[in-house]
């Protein structure tokens, strides 16, 4: 008796042990993650704000990374949802069309000007800027943004109120973009400066000197300073010759007297 007692004993310990395992195991798995904090604080505030319909469009998916972190949310409220038929297939489309990938609060939306682009977390769907400077004039394709900053706890999730669906077409296509966007030139800092030119070889020195460069030369003179010259040495001959002539001629002419 004292045997079956023991053994009944030791499969009802070994039972407990492996129910406790098993329910350990499912709570372990049913706990979100932690990298999810942002997106639970997000959904809380959009509770408080009586979101619960986008809400529950999210809880209705598989946790996606792109919701995690970087991310705006754009959420029709609830009397505008219960007039949308949204299949179960297209609920991801949806969330995708109404997600900015980068975290704006409403004061950033509004330094975005009219005619700008902004993307979505949907491939190839973009949504056209109408920037009337203030609140419920912010248009977004077909919508108004009426309750800005509804998400501001977390660090990298906002969400804005809006008061429509977005229209699953877009009237804007990244071809028609690409060519209408205005490339924006770099930086003064970024662009590189002009190469610089080599100096300019040295002038060869000569090896040998002109006579110029030594010996100065003189002025030319005047042309008529010549012809002056040569008149003035040919009186100053004559003088001479009739001098020496003269004191020839003078004894002779003596003697001849006598």
């Amino acid at each position: 008796m004292t045997i079956k007692l023991m053994a009944t004993h030791t499969i009802l310990t070994m039972f407990a042990l492996l129910m406790a395992a098993q329910f350990k195991s499912i709570s372990s798995t049913n706990l979100p993650p932690k990298d999810d904090q942002d997106l639970r604080l997000a959904m809380e505030e959009m509770q408080k704000a009586n979101y619960f319909t986008f809400v529950m469009l999210l809880n209705m998916l598989p946790l996606d990374p792109k919701f995690l972190a970087n991310v705006t949310f754009l959420m029709p409220n609830d009397r505008m949802l219960s007039k949308t038929v949204i299949p179960e297939n297209a609920v991801s489309s949806f969330l995708h069309r109404h997600s900015i990938p980068s975290p704006l609060i409403f004061e950033h939306l509004l330094y975005i000007p009219t005619g700008s682009v902004l993307p979505s977390l949907m491939p190839e769907y973009l949504m056209n800027v109408s920037n009337g400077g203030g609140r419920r004039t912010f248009v977004l394709n077909n919508v108004k943004i009426i309750s800005p900053n509804i998400c501001t706890v977390g660090s990298s999730i906002r969400c804005h109120g809006i008061d429509g669906v977005l229209n699953p077409e877009s009237n804007i296509s990244l071809h028609t973009c690409s060519n209408t966007m205005v490339p924006v030139p770099p930086p003064p800092s970024l662009v590189a400066p002009p190469p610089l030119l080599p100096p300019p070889p040295p002038s060869p020195v000569p090896f040998f000197s002109s006579p110029e460069d030594d010996f100065p030369v003189p002025a030319p003179l005047p042309a008529d300073s010549s012809q002056h010259i040569s008149g003035s040495s040919k009186l100053s001959l004559g003088r001479k010759m009739l001098k020496s002539m003269a004191t020839i001629l003078v004894p002779l002419m003596i003697g001849v007297s006598i």
